[in-house]
């Protein structure tokens, strides 16, 4: 939980994300305990990546407004890492299999 050499300009305090968001810290902290988002301790203040804020925005929305528990929002973003595994692998396959395609 604790990175003091990331750059300040890159993170953002969870403070303002849970003010502008209107959610609980103790909800980002099981996040982070569960290893879905990574936090940051800067000077005894808590941040998170700015790349982390598209992901964490998203658990906000399954937690908040679909009322997903924290297990749901595991299980989901295990299935979401898990579809996206497997469209880079066909993807890979696809660009294989064209070139062995006879070209028209």
């Amino acid at each position: 939980m604790n990175r003091g050499a990331m750059k300040e300009e890159n993170v953002i305090a969870l403070d303002e994300i849970c003010t502008h968001h209107q959610v609980e810290l103790s909800f980002i902290h099981s996040l982070h305990e569960t290893g879905l988002i990574e936090v940051l301790t800067i000077k005894e203040a808590y941040f998170i990546n700015h790349d982390q804020l598209p992901i964490l925005e998203k658990y906000i929305d399954f937690h908040y407004s679909l009322e997903i528990n924290l297990e749901g929002i595991e299980t989901i973003s295990h299935l979401l890492k898990r579809i996206n595994t497997l469209q880079k692998e066909a993807n890979i396959l696809k660009n294989r299999l064209q070139f062995y395609e006879p070209h028209q």
